[in-house]
């Protein structure tokens, strides 16, 4: 067996909707096609994307979204100022950081459901105002 690349991320939630906006609102990520489960949730799609990259799953109890192993996932993303702007109009928390010898920039933030998204953006894209 050889893994080629990532396939998608699983979240849970008690808020569908809330995750949903908040996904469209900070990585304007859609909602697509889902097979018919017989549970509530849905995949959503990078715009522009063929495939899922986040599974949300829906249903669950406040008590059951809890961190397990799995730290964060992590985009690939463009725009860093425009990120971060829209990031301070919401009033979100976020760390951001410049790896040291890569000078990735990597900006963390939380959401509606706990869960650590990174964005990982080009080097050559300019530090966001402060």
């Amino acid at each position: 067996m050889a893994v080629s690349g990532m396939n998608h991320f699983t979240i849970l939630t008690d808020d569908l909707e809330a995750t949903l906006a908040f996904y469209k609102e900070h990585l304007d990520f859609s909602p697509g096609p889902r097979p018919p489960f017989k549970f509530p949730g849905a995949w959503l799609y990078a715009k522009g994307g063929s495939e899922a990259i986040l599974h949300v799953i829906a249903g669950r109890e406040k008590k059951d979204l809890v961190k397990g192993v799995l730290d964060h996932m992590a985009f690939t993303a463009q725009d860093l100022a425009g990120t971060v702007a829209k990031l301070k109009a919401h009033g979100l928390d976020y760390e951001l950081r410049k790896l040291p010898t890569y000078g990735t920039w990597q900006l963390f933030f939380m959401d509606p459901n706990n869960a650590k998204v990174e964005l990982d953006f080009d080097p050559a894209e300019a530090a966001p105002a402060q």
